[in-house]
């Protein structure tokens, strides 16, 4: 195999290119489902009237649809309500919307492992609900929450590449760019994608397990 596309520096000033798109996409769409999902999968748990239920109606219908589809609609929907969004703002707010409603879940499902008698013995100390949350119930669900919702994020990193089939121009998009243009390289060309990919997704993945641990002892 012809490896030999790492010598040219148009090759790879377009993957690089490719590659800070794909790593903002992730950055915001990480950042702003991280605070939507828990404060829906808060709203969710507290079992508070009509917020709840919008909170669950939402996890539950945005969680079973595909990605690519909310991706199409983000990108489709808002320029026919007038919306003339930047790709990248849309691809953004598409994937925070479908991580969002599955960061909520694992926020949830953290939340309800929390022993119901630690909620108890606080309430009776005098904190108030909310203060029950956050100082007590909040703090040890988000140690548990670590590694699935670690996991989430790696998925979201992996499925900026969907946004290719809108020309998002991320790093699968500009490989692409490449291999038509160059096509007896495009499986040293992938395997080099795959690479970057797996390089970036593990040391996410170490990261946390150090975290985890950090947080355990």
């Amino acid at each position: 195999m012809d490896f030999s596309f790492l010598t040219r520096p148009d090759i790879i000033q377009t993957l690089f290119e490719g590659l800070l798109v794909t790593l903002e996409v992730a950055f915001f769409s990480i950042l702003f489902s991280f605070i939507f999902g828990i404060i829906l999968g808060t709203l969710r748990y507290t079992k508070l009237p009509v917020l709840s239920q919008i909170a669950t109606l939402y996890i539950e219908t945005i969680r079973n649809l595909p990605l690519l589809l909310i991706i199409f609609f983000g990108f489709f929907g808002f320029k026919e309500w007038g919306w003339e969004l930047p790709i990248t703002t849309s691809v953004i707010i598409s994937m925070t919307i479908f991580t969002s409603s599955l960061v909520g879940e694992i926020v949830r499902s953290g939340l309800n492992s929390i022993d119901k008698g630690q909620i108890e013995a606080a309430r009776a100390s005098g904190l108030t609900y909310v203060q029950t949350l956050w100082y007590i119930v909040l703090p040890q669900a988000l140690k548990r929450m670590i590694p699935p919702m670690v996991s989430q994020f790696v998925s979201l990193l992996k499925d900026t590449s969907l946004a290719v089939a809108i020309s998002l121009p991320e790093l699968m998009h500009n490989a692409q760019i490449v291999y038509n243009r160059y096509y007896n390289m495009t499986v040293p060309l992938l395997i080099f994608v795959s690479l970057i990919y797996f390089v970036i997704n593990y040391s996410l993945s170490q990261a946390s397990r150090q975290l985890e641990k950090k947080l355990a002892g």
